[in-house]
């Protein structure tokens, strides 16, 4: 075997072919080599394997490519098949019946003997299977028992046609003859009477046809049997993996033991938590675990886990909680047959876990699919045998869960995870989060939910809404030590004091006069005892604030910092320049040789991920960022600092402050963790109230956000026909998290009114019917209908707040939609909700204006903006006409988005009109999905037609916006555009390369590509390409499947001859 183990050959010996020769048929077994060692022998028991095999001259004449010679062992296997011809087969003439039953008995004995041997093969290679732990005893199939034994592999697969045809004819005999009637009946007594031939005449001219009948038939079956195997030569020889064939079987047997296990009250939970050892296998070559923590195992043998009960648990951030959730996922995967989703609060979080999974569902048999800005099918692919692991955003899980209740296969959902559960708190994502539980928890009594988080509080609210058990633990793999510098004092965060805090030291750093004005907080002191050696986080207030801090750290370092690691840190200078057409930030440029860099949102995606990279691998040792670094991807330090008790203008909350502190401590890495936070005088009691206050409480957010909230929720339970009517709609609300805390949060108004009013604002815009029926005078029922509009709104997940003005908008295109640019419809679908954090450079917008095309320029007066207004905007003057600013704002960033998809450069465009190019990359993939919304929006309104062919290409060009070549490579997560280029330019232009690649080979050719990256860009190719395999597969199925509407007449008169 190429892979998995050494190929298996047979011992080929040439010899004249003479097939007058009757030697015996089965030559006996020659003695197996001494070097073959135990898996050799038992995945080639029945093949020999050959030592220096010489070279075999190959003939590309189809007339005889064996000339003269057999490639068979020991005897002419042609040879065989003639004297068997001769001995036993019959040749009846047009269906006759065979006249002698001696033969026939004899030939149907040689039938069951073929047949016996192949299930003794098939018999041993299963207890091979069983016992593959124990040693294997040489075992040798002796040739008689064999009649392929000596056939070449590139002959196997024909042979196996022939036993299938053996078999079938078989059966054929098997049906004709009364196994019941006596022993001493004859064949003529066995046989009907019209099947039996009359004597045939015994005369020289009969005996000669039929011997040149049966020598016609003997030629005709050697000529057969030669083109089958000149085709079978031609061809590559299949090689087949008995060694892989037994980690599958298994692979197989073990999910099965495990599947058993689950299902019983035992505490016997199988080799891994119920999971095959090749799990536990995974996990050590991966990810280097060996063994787990003990509140994991705590977790996961919980009987409401056994149970599948709902599961709350929370822990201090870094404590493993993920490990678990994916030991649960696993489980239902593989033990019980199920589908999972698991949602992660963003974009970035979902790529990261889809590449470190991905490794996982090729080997254990499983989909891993992405539901994350613009990607992710609806509805989701139905599979044929293998389930689906489906990693999503809060947004994307959403549509998921309805589309799964709309196709009427949530059953099919086993679990649902969810990470970092508090922020079921925080805004209109919060209510996105509540109404997906919501509704998994009223369609699917048979689906548990798993929630994790770091921060909660009001737990008890969380338990009752998802009806769930609740475990938590204090366990940290490294101790983490809290301090807050006040001036030049150190105190250490002490719970066990009065006051909350004790003083640990006091700071006596040597600073020049010039460097205590550039740093008055000592940060370039504190920082410069962990670095280079170790890491350090420096959190900032700003983005602004993220720049100055490393560039003023940078001024005042040793040039020996210069030194550390320094030709990687060129190397990546280089390849920043190389993933951004040359360009590098300034900023960067000149931090990245001390090792520092900055980390915010501003940062492109391609930026972003290589500086990650560098900072995971010790490249970098020192990050300033902004609070979104704490809630996105894991990157731990030795120390973090918070350089104020800030985020933006607001004072920091308490889970903010945890999750910053919790990147404090690497496990296997630190002993200890460290977490600084500087304030001034002015700020300590209210930081003293932050670090002793419990955390937030979780509150829903349904009402709050009220058009992205409630009314959503309403519109789609209608939608999908989960609830129509107003007491079932009630029903539905008592089970959410509004339901719950209606008591706090409800003032002045009941639940029922807040759902009536809601309803009613609902058909007021046109989105719900109301149908009344009255059943008595005193008793009536509100049933609810949705209508074109209000399905297209919760289809393309549309805002509420919006739907009506993108309706406008798309009605309004139709009157005279200008197809000879893309900007229109980028117009079309840009974003409504970026549109005011948009503030136009006048000077640029008319610049831009300016260089319009006539039919571009038509765009503009078609929406409703004038270049004179532009130009009067630029210069300053007053402006009379009243012009909708929302218009003029949207139309500036459709400009840029236009811009951005002719160059396909962010930082041409970022220049051009002079925005931070993270901003502008951002702007792209909110674009991205929004197109898609609207396309599945239009799907909806038959008179929108003509857009869904256009926005299907627009919603790719957003997506990827890049040139046409790089979008198959783009498909694999974690392959962004410079990566993209990297690969193309090795030679690796599609999926199918990128699939096939060595990863090793990978490294070598591809510039500042880790091991662990190009494992991972090889998984998930492998992984897109066996879906997209699947996904034929099950089309062509479909294609050849009877339809279950076919009509029975049709069927039957189909049968009748």
């Amino acid at each position: 075997m190429d892979e998995g183990g050494s190929r298996l050959r047979r011992r080929v010996s040439v010899r004249k072919r003479n097939r007058r020769s009757l030697g015996p048929i089965c030559a006996a077994a020659e003695l197996v080599p001494e070097n073959v060692d135990e898996e050799q022998m038992v995945a080639g028991s029945r093949r020999r394997r050959t030592v220096g095999e010489p070279p075999v001259e190959h003939s590309d004449s189809e007339e005889d490519m064996f000339g003269g010679y057999d490639s068979f062992a020991e005897n002419s296997f042609l040879a065989q098949v003639d004297d068997l011809e001769q001995k036993y087969m019959p040749f009846p003439e047009h269906e006759k019946c065979v006249t002698d039953p001696a033969t026939e008995d004899l030939y149907l004995e040689s039938i069951h003997k073929r047949n016996a041997t192949i299930i003794a093969r098939d018999h041993v290679t299963t207890l091979n299977t069983g016992a593959h732990h124990s040693k294997h005893e040489d075992a040798v199939i002796e040739p008689e028992t064999d009649l392929l034994y000596d056939v070449p592999s590139s002959q196997v697969l024909y042979f196996e046609n022939l036993q299938n045809s053996s078999n079938e004819l078989d059966n054929q005999f098997s049906k004709k003859k009364d196994w019941n009637l006596p022993s001493h009946q004859t064949a003529k007594d066995k046989w009907p009477p019209n099947c039996i031939e009359p004597p045939q005449q015994n005369d020289a001219s009969s005996s000669k046809v039929q011997t040149s009948s049966d020598a016609s038939r003997r030629r005709s079956l050697r000529d057969h049997l030669k083109s089958a195997m000149t085709e079978n030569a031609k061809a590559q020889a299949p090689v087949f993996s008995k060694t892989n064939q037994l980690k599958e079987t298994l692979l197989f047997e073990e999910i099965n033991v495990a599947k058993k296990m689950l299902e019983s009250p035992s505490d016997d939970r199988g080799p891994f938590y119920s999971l095959p050892s090749k799990v536990r296998d995974l996990y050590l070559q991966l990810k280097g675990i060996e063994n787990l923590y003990e509140w994991q195992h705590t977790c996961l043998t919980l009987s409401s886990v056994q149970e599948r009960k709902n599961l709350i648990y929370s822990l201090p951030t870094s404590g493993g909680k993920t490990l678990v959730a994916e030991i649960l996922m696993l489980q239902e995967l593989l033990c019980r047959r199920k589908d999972v989703v698991m949602i992660l609060p963003y974009v970035a979080i979902v790529q990261e876990k889809i590449s470190g999974l991905s490794i996982f569902g090729m080997e254990l048999g499983f989909f891993v699919e992405e539901y994350a800005g613009s990607k992710g099918k609806f509805p989701p692919v139905r599979r044929r045998e293998k389930q689906s692991l489906y990693i999503a955003t809060i947004e994307k899980g959403h549509s998921l869960v309805n589309s799964l209740i709309e196709m009427g296969r949530i059953s099919a959902l086993g679990l649902v995870v969810v990470d970092e559960l508090h922020m079921i708190g925080e805004g209109s994502r919060g209510a996105v989060l509540e109404m997906t539980l919501a509704k998994i928890l009223y369609t699917s009594k048979t689906t548990q939910i798993i929630g994790m988080s770091a921060t909660l509080n009001n737990v008890e609210d969380l338990q009752e809404f998802l009806k769930a058990e609740y475990y938590t633990s204090q366990f940290r793999p490294v101790e983490l030590k809290e301090y807050l510098k006040i001036n030049d004092e150190l105190y250490e965060v002490d719970s066990k004091a009065e006051s909350g805090i004790t003083f640990s030291r006091l700071l006596t750093y040597k600073y020049s006069d010039t460097l205590k004005k550039m740093d008055p907080d000592c940060l370039i002191a504190l920082v410069t005892e962990v670095i280079p050696n170790y890491s350090c986080l420096v959190f900032c207030p700003t983005k602004k604030n993220c720049e100055n801090v490393a560039e003023m750290i940078c001024k005042f370092l040793s040039k020996d910092y210069l030194k550390h690691r320094e030709k990687e840190k060129s190397e990546m200078i280089n390849n920043l320049k190389n993933i951004s057409g040359g360009n590098i930030c300034p900023v960067l440029k000149r931090t990245i040789p001390f090792g520092i860099a900055y980390h915010h949102s501003g940062l492109t995606s391609d930026e972003r991920k290589l500086l990650e990279e560098a900072y995971s691998t010790g490249v970098l040792c020192l990050f300033t960022c902004t609070s979104t670094l704490a809630a996105g991807v894991n990157l731990p330090a030795r120390r973090v600092i918070l350089r104020a008790p800030y985020v933006a203008k607001e004072f920091l909350k308490r889970n903010q402050y945890k999750q910053m502190i919790g990147r404090a401590g690497r496990a296997g890495i630190d002993t200890v963790g460290e977490s600084i936070l500087i304030l001034q005088a002015k700020d300590k009691q209210q930081v003293l109230q932050l670090i002793n206050s419990p955390m937030e409480n979780c509150y829903s957010h349904l009402v709050q956000e009220f058009a992205k909230g409630i009314q959503t929720l309403f519109l789609s339970l209608i939608g999908l026909k989960v609830a129509t009517n107003l007491n079932d709609i009630c029903h539905f609300m008592r089970g959410t998290l509004l339901g719950v805390q209606q008591k706090i949060l409800l003032k002045g108004k009941s639940l029922s009114e807040i759902t009536m009013e809601s309803l009613n604002c609902l058909a007021e815009k046109g989105l719900l019917q109301k149908d009344t029926i009255y059943k008595s005078e005193a008793e009536f029922q509100c049933n609810f209908q949705i209508t074109k509009l209000g399905r297209a709104s919760f289809k393309g997940m549309i805002d509420l707040a919006y739907c009506d003005i993108l309706y406008r908008d798309l009605k309004k295109g139709l009157e005279g939609l200008v197809l000879e640019s893309l900007l229109h419809l980028v117009y079309l679908a840009t974003p409504y909700d970026m549109v005011s954090q948009c503030n136009p450079d006048w000077m640029v917008y008319f610049r831009q204006f300016s260089q319009l095309s006539p039919a571009e320029q038509k765009v503009a007066a078609l929406v409703g903006v004038s270049e004179s207004f532009i130009g009067k905007k630029a210069s300053g003057q007053a402006i009379r006409k009243k012009v909708d600013k929302d218009i003029v704002n949207r139309l500036y960033l459709s400009f840029i988005l236009y811009t951005l998809l002719k160059e396909t450069n962010v930082w041409s465009v970022s220049d051009k009109f002079n925005m931070p190019r993270g901003y502008i990359q951002n702007l792209l993939t909110g674009a991205a999905s929004f197109s898609s919304c609207v396309l599945h929006f239009c799907e909806e309104l038959e008179e929108f037609w003509v857009y869904e062919a256009l926005l299907v290409e627009l919603t790719k060009k957003l997506t990827y916006c890049v040139k046409a070549e790089l979008i198959p490579l783009m498909e694999v997560t974690g392959v962004l555009e410079g990566r993209a280029k990297q690969l193309y330019s090795a030679g690796y232009k599609s999926l199918i390369h990128l699939a096939n690649a060595d990863p090793e080979v990978l490294i070598k050719t591809v510039n500042h590509l880790s091991r662990r990256q190009a494992k991972q860009i090889v998984s998930s190719a492998k992984m897109l390409l066996h879906e997209k395999a699947e996904a034929l597969q099950e089309e062509i199925e479909e294609l050849l499947k009877l339809p279950s509407d076919f009509p029975d007449n049709v069927a039957s008169s189909t049968e009748q001859p």
